[in-house]
């Protein structure tokens, strides 16, 4: 009965995850957001192609998402009466970050998942999130390097586990953080050629 759970959540935070509100609003504007800006199905691109409207609703849509599956887990493992709880809401947030990166409804082209990231993380440790996400905000203030902040976020909460002994979640951590380290490749790379996008930026050609 476990396994079959702990697959169920699996499955369903996979494909709640695999929603992309940003590309689902660029189809109703009868495009791709994939094929502007940075190619990217995320929040940044949406804001520099569509503006701030759309980025209001995709930001609501990746936030939710994230919540909805990790309440979804809870509320399974509540149901068959399974003491997993901790365990199930970070295999669901996990998989729901999964799902924005690599979408089954749309040719597993989706975005990094930071806002999906960052709403699990809420979702599992609050404390822990919060002080990731200012680490976010201070990297971004100071060098309006959105992917900048993004990673040094993501690095910041495994460092953060580590220091606290928080071993419980230090395999979470670190997978959520290395997918979206890696999912950031492309940008670390042209951070270091200094060709990367600052906020407030248009997409250089």
């Amino acid at each position: 009965m476990t396994y079959a759970v702990l697959i169920s959540v699996v499955i369903i935070g996979y494909l709640l995850g695999s929603i992309n509100t940003s590309i689902i609003f660029s189809k109703f504007k009868k495009t791709d957001i994939r094929e502007h800006g940075s190619g990217n199905a995320g929040l940044t691109n949406t804001l520099r192609t569509f503006g701030k409207g759309a980025a209001v609703v995709v930001l609501l849509g990746d936030v939710l998402k994230g919540i909805i599956a990790i309440l979804l887990a809870r509320f399974v493992c509540n149901i068959f009466a399974i003491d997993m709880v901790n365990e199930a809401s970070q295999i669901a947030g996990i998989a729901a970050i999964v799902g924005h990166n690599f979408p089954i409804y749309y040719g597993f082209k989706g975005g990094k998942g930071v806002l999906t990231s960052v709403t699990v993380l809420m979702m599992i440790d609050y404390k822990l999130a919060l002080c990731s996400l200012l680490v976010f905000i201070i990297i971004v203030a100071i060098t309006r390097y959105v992917s900048l902040g993004s990673i040094t976020a993501a690095a910041a909460f495994v460092v953060m586990v580590i220091v606290l002994k928080r071993y419980d979640l230090l395999a979470f951590g670190i997978i959520v953080a290395s997918m979206l380290i890696i999912r950031h490749r492309s940008n670390i790379k042209r951070l270091i050629q200094g060709n990367e996008n600052k906020l407030g930026q248009k997409k250089k050609e």
